[in-house]
């Protein structure tokens, strides 16, 4: 890509709340207090937009999982949580979100310099969106009910039987870097509405906001021992938690490949396993659709978050009739989301989150040139004195056996290929190991309709894409996941059904 501006991709000047936060001792929040942990090793945290390290935090040991571990499990135990009135419940998940979003813009400084995203959009999306998450689970924490069943086999009148919600337990929350906060609230709400316990482990690359989420735990009232927050690798502290056998359920977002670990190990002891994993999502483009509208559409489905998105439409296929329009539409974006600097104001792409993550990208870039793949955007990675930039890259001439078709690239980086029949294009957007989203542009109502029945993900998009609800269930087919999120099933992944009978 040929920048249309010159770019100053210097990074801003931190604000002084954040600056704090930087400075803050690495310690761990267990039991409902900052506590040192049992060793001496902390991680770097690095500002994506300039490579430099501004801050470290815990690499917690072993001891100190099962500190945190043993920690919920008193709390369940004791019922100091579930115990309480679902109203005064709700009564402290509600304040939860109020101290949440009267932070937001340092929550979304915060979030910005840790994952490389743009400040304004963290603050459009992410913290709102963790907010929403909170608010909406609090209502179900008074609404949660079994039912009374009249026996099949048995005379009416004999036997009085019904069913009881529980909480299931204490519950690891490993969480991704794309979404830091956002996750880490879509995994606490209905863990909170439910009753459980929890320990939180968010990703090693990016646990800041989840950090500042800690104090907002302790100054909301949530008792003691209800939410820890643990940091530190996924090998070493996640491992720990999903076999430890005092956890009863494992809730984990990121990619398949660990997710499929991740549900091995747990298996040993049985537990409750909810897993939201990877994606390769297809957007088809109907020969109806208004180029104008659908080019600049298709183009946030990928370029969006930098395409370090579970659910980006890095696979675009569209009518031949309307291919060469749409695609040169998606380029005509190019200056639009030109990677700027996290705290740029002007910025609606940043850096990729990590040096290791950048040479994934270009990796594959890389690799779809060799393959024969022709360059219509990008490719490159644009001039700055630091960062982890890619120039957002369209990639033209691919076929199904490519890496870049098949595998998740996780940034920004779209193939685009051409079809002619409607039938043809479905088995080629279902011919892959994913089964997340996927999004169908078009005017024709029925023909939406008709395709997204036939596709195979967990969600379909209509004219939009990864449009994001806490009411909505949110779960993969395939290697996309096990289980839901969101939604009323996503509460229901954090509860057991007992069923009671007695003989009248």
């Amino acid at each position: 890509m040929n920048e249309v501006t010159t770019i100053d991709r210097t990074q801003r000047e931190y604000s002084a709340a954040v600056k704090k936060a930087l400075a803050r001792k690495p310690q761990l929040f267990i039991n409902g207090e900052w506590v040192d942990s049992s060793g001496d090793a902390t991680i770097d945290v690095e500002d994506p937009s300039s490579g430099k390290v501004v801050s470290s935090f815990v690499e917690a040991t072993d001891k100190d999982v099962d500190r945190a571990v043993a920690a919920a499990r008193v709390a369940f135990d004791d019922e100091r949580w579930r115990g309480m009135p679902p109203i005064a419940r709700e009564k402290i998940m509600h304040r939860l979100a109020d101290l949440i979003e009267a932070h937001a813009d340092e929550f979304a400084e915060l979030e910005a310099i840790d994952v490389g995203k743009p400040k304004g959009m963290a603050a459009m999306i992410d913290v709102p969106g963790a907010v929403a998450h909170i608010r909406y689970m609090a209502g179900w924490a008074g609404k949660i009910n079994g039912e009374t069943i009249a026996p099949y086999t048995m005379p009416g009148g004999m036997m009085f039987a019904y069913t009881l919600k529980e909480p299931v337990g204490v519950c690891a929350q490993i969480v991704p870097w794309n979404f830091p906060l956002l996750m880490a609230c879509l995994k606490i709400a209905p863990a909170l509405a439910a009753g459980c316990t929890t320990i939180l482990k968010p990703a090693e690359q990016t646990s800041l906001t989840a950090l500042r989420l800690a104090d907002m735990v302790m100054e909301a009232g949530i008792p003691a021992g209800v939410v820890n927050i643990i940091t530190g690798y996924g090998h070493t502290g996640g491992d720990r938690l999903v076999k430890h056998p005092d956890v009863d359920k494992v809730a984990f977002t990121g990619s398949t490949e660990i997710g499929k670990l991740i549900n091995k190990n747990a298996t040993d002891t049985l537990k409750h396993v909810t897993l939201e994993l990877g994606g390769k999502s297809p957007v088809v483009v109907m020969p109806d659709v208004d180029v104008a509208e659908t080019a600049p559409g298709v183009s946030q489905a990928i370029f969006f978050n930098s395409g370090q998105v579970c659910v980006a439409g890095s696979r675009l296929y569209a009518h031949k009739s309307v291919f060469d329009k749409v695609v040169e539409g998606m380029a005509e974006t190019a200056e639009f989301w030109a990677p700027r600097a996290s705290l740029d104001p002007t910025a609606h792409m940043g850096p990729l989150v990590s040096a290791e993550q950048h040479e994934r990208v270009m990796g594959y870039i890389d690799a779809g040139k060799r393959d024969g793949a022709s360059v219509l955007m990008g490719g490159d990675v644009p001039s700055s004195d630091g960062g982890y930039y890619v120039n957002p890259t369209i990639l033209t001439d691919v076929n199904p056996q490519m890496s870049v078709v098949r595998e998740e690239i996780f940034g920004p980086v779209v193939v685009a290929q051409r079809f002619d029949d409607i039938n043809d294009v479905v088995k080629e957007a279902n011919d892959t190991q994913y089964g997340l989203a996927a999004g169908v542009w078009t005017k024709d109502v029925s023909a939406a309709h008709r395709i997204a029945s036939k596709l195979q993900a967990g969600t379909v998009w209509i004219n939009c894409h990864a449009m994001i609800d806490t009411a909505i269930p949110f779960g993969g087919y395939k290697e996309s996941g096990i289980g839901h999120e969101q939604g009323r099933l996503g509460l229901e992944a954090y509860l057991e059904t007992k069923a009671v009978m007695m003989k009248l």
